[in-house]
């Protein structure tokens, strides 16, 4: 199991981007899917989650602003980011915290705490 996420660059302040994380695998199911990011210097953050069933939550600097969203059929993820600011400038990494997939065997198996490579967001004009 993967996580592949895209849509990362640069960006004026103000202008938006949408950031995609496909995860791939023999998955069944992907429990909490989640956004984070990292600027230079700082810890990395939680931006953004999504449960299976669509529940949403977000960190303050970014309500209103990012919209997360999923397709559970194709074990995608979303950040829609409007309004972008140059604080928002990170590499942007997405998680899954729990994933049911088949192994090699056939057999079901739960993994946890998956992560993909990150993609990198610039805020500049």
């Amino acid at each position: 199991v993967q996580l592949q996420a895209s849509g990362g660059g640069l960006v004026q302040p103000g202008g938006s981007l949408r950031l995609s994380c496909a995860a791939s695998g023999t998955i069944q199911s992907i429990n909490v899917m989640n956004w984070y990011r990292q600027a230079p210097g700082k810890q990395r953050e939680l931006v953004a989650g999504i449960t299976r069933g669509g529940s949403t939550t977000y960190a303050d600097p970014v309500k209103g602003r990012f919209t997360i969203s999923r397709d559970n059929a194709k074990n995608t993820v979303y950040l829609q980011m409007n309004s972008l600011k140059p604080e928002d400038t990170a590499v942007y990494y997405c998680n899954a915290d729990s994933i049911t997939y088949l192994n090699g065997d056939g057999y079901l198996r739960n993994g946890v705490d998956y992560w993909g490579k990150g993609t990198l967001v610039t805020v500049s004009s």
